[in-house]
């Protein structure tokens, strides 16, 4: 082989070589561009994730903040909720410390995509147990307003009964009227002659009229007459009655049958001696049903 052949050749090689080195450099260029570009898609693509992984997580929060009304339905969806945030802050973590490859990355879309299905169930869920929820307590303040009205109006009642009673009981008493008194001069024939002479008066005529009342019971009744002379003195028998810490002195007890009718009576008091003459001056009379004062009355003998 002459040396313009070898020379030939070897200028061959040696292109070939220049062309496969050329070759290399730019397919290691572009390769190396193309890691790179891989790679930045992937720390973007981790990044979508974890942003996206933040906000579900931050709508469990909101959910779980809505579910303060007491419901046992609210809270087992809040139970859920809790749940579903619980395994998202758990890949959020595994994915922060994750190596970033496609394999990796990809796993945890997958995961990302199931919750997001479960997120959307969830909060479906929990927007019908909250309308369910709202209704059911909107219905509850309903049925306590009127439970409220009606136990204000049962307590009304109860007062008005109770006033009832107290008005029925406090006009189921005996009452006098007409109540008239003064001395009277008694005839050896029985006849009765009025007089205002003291000196005169064989004994004191004390008369009323026991009203009409039908709320009282109907029987035998007893009134207390008081007769008080012009010094002060109780007249007739002067006896005492004790109501409770009170007493009453008292001229005479008036009794009667009491039928629910008007009834007319009239009592006497008669002098403790007969050689004595009632006192001059002004008399008062005093009818008293119990300790309660009915009737009253002066008159005055000269």
């Amino acid at each position: 082989m002459s040396n313009e052949t070898k020379t030939i050749g070897l200028k061959v090689a040696l292109g070939i070589a220049v062309a496969l080195f050329i070759g290399v450099a730019i397919f290691s260029f572009f390769s190396i561009k193309e890691n790179n570009q891989i790679k930045n898609d992937l720390v973007e693509e981790k990044s979508k994730v974890l942003e996206e992984l933040n906000q579900m997580a931050t709508q469990y929060d909101v959910a779980m903040s809505e579910n303060s009304l007491a419901n046992e339905n609210l809270e087992g969806a809040k139970a859920r909720i809790e749940g579903a945030k619980a395994r998202i802050e758990g890949l959020i973590d595994s994915l922060k410390l994750s190596e970033t490859s496609v394999k990796s990355l990809w796993r945890y879309k997958k995961k990302y995509l199931s919750l997001q299905k479960e997120m959307d169930f969830l909060l479906t869920a929990n927007d019908k147990l909250k309308v369910e929820n709202q209704t059911l307590t909107t219905t509850l303040n309903s049925t306590n307003l009127q439970l409220q009205e009606r136990a204000a109006f049962t307590d009304s009642l109860l007062v008005q009964n109770t006033t009832l009673v107290d008005v029925v009981e406090s006009a189921a008493v005996l009452s006098t009227n007409s109540l008239k008194a003064s001395g009277i001069k008694e005839r050896s024939s029985g006849k009765q002659i009025p007089t205002e002479r003291a000196r005169r008066s064989d004994k004191i005529r004390v008369c009323f009229t026991v009203a009409k009342n039908k709320l009282v019971e109907a029987g035998d009744k007893e009134l207390f007459v008081q007769v008080i002379d012009p010094k002060n003195n109780i007249l007739g028998i002067n006896e005492q009655v004790d109501f409770g810490e009170e007493t009453l002195n008292y001229s005479l007890i008036s009794k009667f049958n009491y039928e629910n009718q008007s009834l007319p009576i009239c009592e006497y008091i008669t002098k403790k001696n007969e050689k004595d003459d009632f006192v001059k001056g002004t008399y008062k009379v005093n009818v008293f049903n119990g300790k309660e004062i009915v009737s009253s009355s002066i008159f005055t003998m000269i």
